[in-house]
């Protein structure tokens, strides 16, 4: 392959050296920008969180503030007058809240991205990938001032839609991590909930049916199949002693009862397990153990093999039900710090007991519906969707509300979470909502005003996020038209071992979705991955071969659809010009393609391709 020809002046070489591009992120102004960006988001850290009644405007009072840009009209579209009309009131709300606590903390918001950056963007964000040089053109005909609303909807139809966030949710349900972390499960689970997201299931049907799942997790027997029933599976907890199992069921089920109240209510009560909740003073160690006792009846069959290294041994078909025999009682024990054993019966948050009687459904299906009952389940909601788009939600961790993590505009979460309720939580809203917002077309780039680590939660700019594994394969695949993913099977190996090899070298964040960071494993691993080596050296199909029999004999042109495929921008004059003059200096090739496929992976490598900015 022309790039890993030792002797040859790769474009790589000139991308490190700074040379081929003054653009966006090929530039040394983006690293350095995007470096700061890393310092501020590590810093972040060890910051203290802004606190409730704190008066003073975050920015200094005394610093010349840039002037303030002038947003252009946006046109929002919808399929109906009265979809068209819900967005627009929401959208307003958003951006008179949001530009209310910028003005009020003194915070200039930075300007608005180009059309190229925010299909780019929302692309990535909406459907988990690049747009392809075909959408960009159909985009770029749309009316100027609508073509951002109408893209949304155009990704909210897309099949890629339910896929996408079929591959979030799973993530979030089953974790990276242990059996359910990869393979048959976790695939299970994920063609599940595409089903889901394709048919626009309500948030809170959806939260209802992983709750109160029974059946069968695979496919193995048509009886009784219900792949939603892993959710459960993955985190039920250490098996109970034999001989207690009828009075206290068969699994401890603690892991589950911390994930519940962690995805849904965004309450971590892992560490009220052994003892009141240190930092929040509404959670005690008995709010634990009443929820934990809403799911002592669940019962598993078969047996889950053990994980050795990275190899998936053959996974059994497992099974879920609810015994009504066990724990007929209703009372479990949990042991306080002083050794204190003290019982409990299924109770939710010590004001929602267990209703018994003939009329009464299930103990899960109560629980679930005091989940959805409670004031955070819609928010917990918006929140972390908004930290999907954002990089960052309302608090920070975003599954941890409590008093000294408070949201830092209470006012727009609230709204917007009742928002979420009154359309009968409407993922496809929600998302409607966020993306047509102005914060969402805001750039990434800084102002003195708002380059600060704790000013990033009023929203004023957008942070740079790193792509997940998912979209940085299905944005692969898109630029380089890889011949291995033609077909859907094909594509389904491709994208198993590609996953495997980027969640084994990025790691993840033991149970948690994976945020990781560009390092020098990702690049090698994108430099020298064979599958990227085959994608882009293809002699026929490939993007490199088809830019090239399009545009024989203009270069300016094969330049432009390499950097459109990759990039999802055109290539700008300056870049067109030190990219020409490099060609010219290509005298030794063997093939024409060579200094364009090393042009290729250039970009492929590039900061730029790599992030979602």
């Amino acid at each position: 392959m022309a790039h890993k020809a030792k002797t040859k002046f790769s474009f790589w070489h000139l991308v490190a050296l700074g040379t081929v591009s003054t653009g966006l992120l090929l530039s040394a102004d983006f690293s350095a920008a995007q470096e700061k960006e890393t310092k501020n988001q590590s810093a972040a850290k060890d910051d203290k969180e802004v606190k409730k009644d704190e008066k003073e405007p975050l920015a200094e009072k005394s610093a010349p503030l840039p002037p303030y840009p002038t947003f252009p009209k946006l046109t929002i579209v919808g399929k109906t007058p009265e979809e068209k009309q819900i967005t627009e009131q929401v959208v307003k709300s958003i951006n008179q809240k949001l530009e209310a606590s910028w003005k009020e903390n003194k915070i200039v918001p930075s300007g608005f991205i180009n059309d190229y950056e925010f299909i780019r963007r929302v692309s990535l964000d909406v459907v988990g990938r690049i747009a392809s040089p075909e959408e960009i053109t159909k985009y770029m005909r749309y009316p100027q001032t609508s073509r951002r609303s109408q893209i949304i909807e155009d990704l909210l139809a897309s099949e890629d839609y339910p896929r996408h966030w079929a591959n979030h949710f799973t993530n979030w349900f089953l974790t990276r991590s242990g059996t359910f972390g990869k393979g048959k499960y976790h695939e299970e689970m994920a063609v599940w909930l595409e089903d889901q997201f394709a048919s626009n299931r309500g948030y809170h049907e959806l939260a209802k049916e992983v709750i109160t799942a029974s059946g069968v997790n695979t496919k193995t027997t048509a009886v009784n199949y219900n792949a939603a029933v892993n959710f459960i599976l993955a985190h039920l907890g250490e098996p109970v002693p034999k001989d207690k199992q009828s009075q206290e069921g068969q699994f401890e089920m603690v892991p589950i009862t911390s994930r519940i109240t962690r995805l849904f209510l965004g309450i971590q009560m892992q560490c009220a397990q052994c003892h009141d909740h240190p930092f929040n003073n509404s959670i005690t160690q008995k709010h634990f153990w009443g929820i934990n006792a809403f799911l002592r009846q669940v019962e598993r069959t078969g047996t889950p093999p053990a994980e050795t290294g990275n190899r998936m041994m053959t996974l059994p078909e497992l099974g879920l039900k609810d015994n009504t025999s066990t724990n007929s009682d209703e009372i479990i024990f949990f042991e306080k710090r002083n050794g204190v054993i003290l019982p409990t019966k299924p109770i939710f948050m010590e004001e929602k007991k267990l209703a018994s009687g003939p009329a009464a459904t299930g103990r899960r299906d109560q629980l679930a519906a005091f989940i959805i009952d409670h004031e955070n389940f819609p928010k917990s909601a918006v929140n972390r969707m908004w930290s999907v788009f954002f990089g960052k939600g309302f608090t920070s961790p975003i599954d941890d509300f409590n008093e000294q993590n408070v949201p830092t505009n209470p006012e727009l979460l609230e709204e917007l979470s009742s928002s979420f309720k009154n359309y009968n939580y409407d993922l496809k809203k929600l998302v409607r909502w966020i993306c047509n917002s102005n914060a969402y077309n805001l750039t990434f780039v800084a102002n003195k005003t708002n380059d600060k680590p704790e000013v990033e939660g009023l929203f004023s700019r957008m942070l740079l996020k790193s792509m997940s594994p998912e979209q940085l394969f299905e944005s692969l695949m898109v630029s380089t038209k890889a011949e291995a993913a033609e077909s859907k099977d094909a594509k389904k190996n491709l994208r198993t071992v590609w996953l495997n090899k980027l969640v084994s070298n990025f790691g993840d964040d033991e149970g948690n979705e994976v945020n990781f960071n560009g390092t020098v494993v990702q690049a090698l691993l994108m430099m020298n991955g064979k599958d990227i080596n085959e994608a882009i050296s293809r002699k026929e199909k490939g993007t490199v071969s088809m830019a090239m029999a399009r545009n024989k004999s203009n270069p300016n042109r094969i330049i432009n659809e390499l950097f459109l495929a990759t990039l999802n921008r055109p290539a700008r004059p300056a870049e067109t010009l030190k990219i020409s003059r490099g060609l010219a200096m290509r005298t030794k090739d063997k093939s024409p393609m060579d200094p364009y496929q090393d042009l290729f992976w250039a970009l492929l490598n590039s900061n730029e391709f790599l992030l979602n900015h």
